[in-house]
């Protein structure tokens, strides 16, 4: 879990077929873990989600309320079944890429929501698996690190169950964090690593 609010400030960057870049500040992201009945992976492997059982590094997408594709990191070893949702970038390159892939010119509504981030970054199934650590067409980079007292948790996004884990991390203040309405929130930022 400690990789959801070590991605923030890390760059995520994506090659697109022409060769040029689209590149974003990660400042928002979600851990699902093991034995989380908010996962995806919950129940066990499936055609679906296969990618979240393997090793650490890779991408795992999904489709999700019939129209958005979503991107996870996932975080731990073969079976384990555990990922970090990316939930909101701050554009960096590629922005008027990125505008007409959103129909959105201002900045910050560009990659504010996870549906809203895999569109701006031309992400979708076919980039299920991708290696975010060497791969050729989205991968993560160094960032800026975040100073622990700019990163607050909260109650994660759009779940209904485990609502009780703070597990939704986010750069405070940052305006390319999404508008998610989480359950009750944790009320402070955090101090410490979880």
């Amino acid at each position: 879990m400690s990789v959801a609010p070590d991605l923030l400030g890390r760059t995520l960057v994506r090659r697109l077929p022409d060769g040029s870049r689209l590149a974003g500040r990660i400042v928002e992201t979600e851990a699902y873990e093991p034995g989380d009945p908010a996962s995806h992976g919950f129940r066990g492997p499936t055609a679906r989600n296969a990618v979240m059982f393997g090793p650490a590094g890779y991408l795992y997408v999904y489709f999700t309320y019939g129209n958005h594709w979503m991107m996870n990191v996932v975080t731990r070893s073969v079976g384990e079944g555990s990922a970090v949702l990316l939930r909101a970038a701050e554009p960096l390159e590629g922005l008027d890429a990125m505008a007409r892939a959103r129909r959105r010119d201002r900045p910050s509504e560009l990659c504010s929501g996870p549906g809203k981030l895999a569109q701006a970054l031309a992400v979708d199934r076919s980039l299920d698996g991708a290696d975010l650590v060497g791969g050729p067409d989205v991968w993560i980079e160094s960032g800026t690190p975040v100073p622990r007292v700019r990163v607050s948790s909260t109650a994660r996004v759009g779940v209904r169950t485990g609502l009780e884990r703070p597990w939704r991390f986010l750069v405070a203040g940052d305006p390319s964090v999404s508008r998610g309405r989480p359950g009750p929130p944790t009320g402070r930022p955090r101090t410490s690593r979880p």
